[in-house]
């Protein structure tokens, strides 16, 4: 009998094979776009766990996004099925945040710690903290919120309090941002929270100060994969080190120089040279590109061999698709348009105009959400069902905001600051008027929890019988944390028989967490524990997926990863696509090489047909037909 994995391995490439079959030591894939790398390294993976059904190791695989992740766990499963387990497959972030979970109680950190990932809880964080250091007699003021940004920066290049007065040389103020800096920490400790910095951070804090953990680590998971390596930053990869310590050499990477887009983030062409020259590995590469018809592949050339910073000896792509279901004309196009008013106008007419079962293998994407928002206008009012994706912290209705402030209370039933959002949300659902501020006072007075005295209140309101079967099963849950699941569906039933067809951001949200509990049941079972089930809801994107006959539009930044047979790129006009501060840096400049790289990634997108459109004159200033355009040969 063929094993699903052998069956898998008849469609891999010659080259191909050999990463997946490689052995011991490290391995740099450069893989370029299309080339089949989820392929090839959930076969690997497959492969690993396959020859080793009598051992109990785990092989651990981290990537980038919840969706890569979801992915290649489902593909694994798929190739060598009841083996899934022993694939430790996520992002760097929930790796981290199982790290601290496990053992961050060496560093205070309680394993039913809160992720703030929403710039407005953790405005209000450094808010409290800066309250709580000058009722102590530290010299802060109000407005040093303004800090926050620094205190990311700091954090994302792996810099504590006690350090940063070094790293702040250049800063007149670079005592009150330390002062900050520690006040927000101490308050995120206080109420036992993380922000997402903190993950990376606390993380690689946690194996420098206890290497024995780390240690464990390389003994339990003795083969690492991790894709898209070239947009780990520097915090990342100095993770990445410090797990494997000096002698741990079983690191199989995957990573594109030509698609590094996330510069602003730490992401580096340098992290590669890095790791070739730290970990002495080989390398192979994967040039032959399966998605893009040959003149996409070649206009992709054309424009990228125009960037340095690449590595020696990079194979430019080969086009190894050979089949279209459009003629060669239509598969790569330019348009000139007037105005971007035109643009927006005319790009929404051409799709309109096609068959509708194209629509949702459709996208348009652009260097900035700016410009997305008057071609969606467009095709909305040409009645083309059109939505900007991109990433949600959060929920939109008072029902699931209500919702999960609850399951979060019944977990940490400290937390006023999720308490008072439990209140507001609740009173925005029911239209009551109960005071977060008076429940608090009445709970310290006699002992009960925030949730306890709440539900009394809430029990005696006057509701509709809607609203009274979810607070009582409210008061169940509070009664019973291990029936969550039961509690959530019954509750979760309770808002899809509301008219939802009246309230978008409820349906939103229905649709929304129907997707989050499958995904996350999917990647950390069924019957994990709520507080594990809310760290990875806080970890996800609480955007529903668009309607299988929407058109996309995204930045090309969200599109990383994706694909679709119709890519439209608009605004491919100077100090647009580049932008004028690239423009600024200069022709030679890391940011124009950046740039290049952006619109790279957007044409490599396309299965079937591209569209590149300009116009003379964005918001009435004229403009002149995008650099990348020459390069690609389509203008003089």
């Amino acid at each position: 009998m063929i094993s699903p994995l052998e069956i898998s391995q008849i469609k891999l490439t010659e080259i191909q094979q050999e990463a997946v079959k490689w052995g011991e030591g490290t391995l740099l894939v450069l893989a370029g776009p299309g080339s089949g790398k989820t392929q090839v390294l959930t076969c690997r993976i497959a492969r690993l766990l396959d020859s080793s059904r009598d051992q109990h190791f785990r092989v651990l695989a981290l990537t980038f996004t919840n969706k890569a992740a979801d992915e290649m766990k489902t593909r694994v499963a798929n190739f060598v099925p009841g083996l899934e387990d022993r694939a430790n497959i996520g992002t760097f972030h929930s790796f981290c945040a199982q790290i601290l979970r496990q053992h961050g109680v060496h560093l205070g950190i309680n394993p039913d710690f809160a992720i703030y990932s929403d710039d407005n809880d953790r405005h209000a964080v450094l808010v409290d903290a800066l309250r709580r250091a000058q009722s102590g007699g530290q010299s802060v003021r109000p407005d040093d919120i303004r800090f926050l940004g620094v205190i990311d920066r700091l954090k994302s290049r792996l810099i504590e309090p006690d350090n940063a007065l070094t790293a702040l040389a250049r800063f007149d103020e670079r005592e009150e941002i330390v002062i900050a800096y520690r006040a927000y920490e101490e308050e995120l400790r206080r109420i036992n929270a993380l922000d997402f910095n903190s993950l990376i951070f606390d993380a690689f804090r946690l194996i420098t100060t206890f290497p024995a953990i780390a240690a464990r680590y390389r003994q339990s998971h003795p083969y690492w994969l991790i894709d898209e390596f070239q947009d780990t930053n520097t915090a990342q990869y100095k993770l990445i080190v410090a797990l494997a310590g000096s002698a741990f050499r079983n690191i199989f990477v995957v990573a594109d120089d030509d698609q590094i887009i996330y510069g602003w983030n730490g992401a580096s062409y340098r992290q590669i040279l890095a790791f070739l020259n730290d970990f002495a590995a080989q390398s192979i590469q994967l040039p032959t590109n399966y998605r893009c018809p040959p003149a996409i592949v070649e206009a992709a050339n054309r424009l990228v061999a125009y960037n340095g910073h690449r590595t020696e000896g990079k194979k430019p792509l080969i086009a190894g698709k050979t089949e279209s279901k459009y003629p060669v004309p239509e598969h790569m196009q330019v348009r000139s348009f007037s105005t971007d008013s035109d643009e927006a106008r005319e790009v929404a007419r051409e799709i309109a105009n096609r068959d509708h079962s194209t629509w949702g293998r459709t996208a348009i994407l652009s260097r900035t959400r700016a410009l997305l928002e008057p071609v969606q206008a467009a095709l909305v009012a040409l009645n083309v069902p059109a939505v900007i994706a991109q990433r949600r912290d959060d929920f939109l209705s008072a029902e699931f905001r209500w919702l999960v402030s609850c399951l979060k209370q019944v977990v940490r039933p400290l937390d006023r600051r999720n308490f008072e959002l439990l209140v507001e949300s609740f009173n925005r659902m029911t239209g009551t008027s109960i005071a977060a501020d008076q429940i608090i006072t009445d709970s310290e007075a006699t002992g009960a929890s925030f949730l306890t005295t709440w539900l009394a209140v809430a029990n005696a309101s006057d509701l509709t019988a809607r609203d009274m079967r979810i607070v009582r099963s409210i008061t169940e849950l509070g009664l019973n944390p291990t029936r969550s699941k039961s509690v959530v569906e019954a509750i979760v039933s309770e808002f899809s028989t509301t008219e939802v067809e009246k309230d978008v951001d409820l349906a939103e949200d229905l649709n929304a967490w129907r997707e989050l509990t499958k995904d996350s049941s999917s990647h950390i079972g069924k019957n994990a524990p709520l507080d594990r089930f809310l760290q990875e809801l806080q970890l996800r994107s609480k955007e529903p997926s668009p309607k299988s006959d929407s058109v996309t539009l995204m930045t090309i930044h969200a599109a990383k990863g994706r694909e679709f047979d119709f890519v439209y790129l608009i605004g491919l006009a100077e100090e647009i696509m580049p932008s004028y501060q690239s423009k600024q840096k200069g022709d030679q400049s890391l940011e124009m090489e950046e740039e290049r790289r952006n619109c790279f990634v957007a044409i490599t997108r396309a299965r079937e047909c591209l569209v590149l459109s300009y116009a003379a004159k964005y918001h009435g200033w004229p403009k002149k037909p995008s650099r990348f355009l020459r390069e690609m040969q389509f203008v003089a």
